[in-house]
């Protein structure tokens, strides 16, 4: 193999494929990226057995070929050179590969590509097209509350499936709980994705697809099978497993009947929540209070090994006398998703489910388990 490219369109791509490569194998050739040079095109790939990110950038080939280089080390390699280097790659019998670039000279292990795993695609049931910024902003609102507790494997993802939502018609829809909070979005139901199987999307797979969705516009090619899902933007094939297990019914536990409503302004709640958070113990779960009182809300926070801190502010809140108890973080990371000026609150009493959903039409709704403070 012997081919020559730009340092900016390698360590682009190398970017995107080698952060699947684990930093710990037991197996080497997973450590290694896969580099195959032919017509004017270097692909590049990398797994992990259940992710594997697959992009071809333009080179200048003049014999072509394939090998196996570790990942990591390719990519700092190529991240040191000079912006806009020239970088010629070179096997040498197969057992090194020499990297150069102006005066730098770089000879990196290889391993025969002829043991480097390859996750079969198999067919693919359902396939359609979602705009990145739909997508990227499903997965924005509901990621925080993926599960990370490994016994509960079927929560350590998101859940997306289509259904009918009465008022918008269709909708492609994205939730995701640990069973403390849950998050839940929309987007129009992309053509194609009607009927699909509900999927699990694991965590890291929905970590890596918003990288690759940062700063990207045009479509996202998505295609779904029951046991895997592909997406294509632009140069990039990102294939993934997915989680295998039931999802819960998550209807069963968002609110129906949560009548009393409290409007705070988004942003006014937010500062108070953090600074009175500031001694609230992580042994007591970052526990708040909320006590509501003649159109103003109390936060408060004790803590008998550091004090007691308190706030109010100005709500719109009909119910008088009514007091309920959160985790401060889980709280936190919920207003953070809120859009608009206000957040809205719909409490049924301190012992249930509260909803909290942004101000007119929404398009993401949360529910947090309450706590007894």
């Amino acid at each position: 193999m012997k081919v020559t490219l730009e340092r900016n369109h390698l360590l682009k791509s190398l970017g995107h494929v080698h952060r699947v490569v684990e930093r710990r194998n037991t197996y080497p050739i997973l450590a290694n990226v896969l580099i195959k040079a032919s017509e004017d095109r270097l692909e590049l790939r990398a797994t992990d057995l259940d992710i594997e990110v697959t992009e071809s950038v333009p080179a200048m080939v003049a014999t072509p070929g394939t090998t196996t280089v570790p990942a990591h080390t390719l990519y700092e390699i190529v991240r040191k050179l000079a912006d806009g280097a020239e970088v010629k790659l070179e096997t040498e019998g197969g057992e090194q590969m020499l990297l150069t670039s102006g005066r730098s000279r770089f000879h990196l292990a290889c391993l025969s590509p002829d043991s480097f795993p390859d996750l079969k695609s198999g067919s693919f049931g359902h396939t359609f097209s979602i705009p990145a910024e739909a997508l990227r902003e499903l997965i924005e609102r509901t990621q925080f509350a993926i599960s990370t507790e490994e016994t509960r494997y079927y929560l350590n993802g998101i859940y997306f499936h289509t259904v009918e939502n009465s008022q918008t018609g269709m909708v492609l829809r994205a939730v995701a709980t640990d069973g403390h909070r849950m998050a839940r979005a929309e987007a129009g139901a992309p053509e194609g994705s009607s009927g699909m199987p509900g999927i699990i999307v694991p965590k890291k797979t929905v970590g890596e697809v918003q990288k690759l969705l940062d700063g990207a516009e045009g479509d996202v090619a998505v295609e779904v099978s029951d046991t895997k899902i592909r997406f294509k933007l632009g140069t990039v094939v990102l294939l993934s497993k997915l989680i295998e297990g039931t999802f819960p019914d998550y209807e069963r536990v968002t609110p129906k009947n949560n009548d009393k409503e409290m409007t705070v302004d988004r942003a006014t709640f937010a500062t108070a929540v953090d600074r009175v958070s500031t001694i609230a113990s992580d042994r007591g779960g970052k526990a708040v209070k909320l006590s509501a009182r003649d159109g103003q809300l109390e936060l408060s926070v004790t803590n008998p090994d550091h004090g007691t801190a308190s706030e109010e502010l100005a709500v719109a809140f009909e119910t008088d006398g009514f007091e309920i108890g959160f985790n401060a973080r889980y709280l936190l990371d919920i207003i953070a998703q809120i859009r608009s000026e206000s957040a809205v609150f719909l409490f049924n009493d301190a012992g249930s489910p509260t909803l909290v959903k942004e101000a007119g039409e929404a398009r993401a709704l949360y529910v947090l388990m309450p706590m007894r403070v």
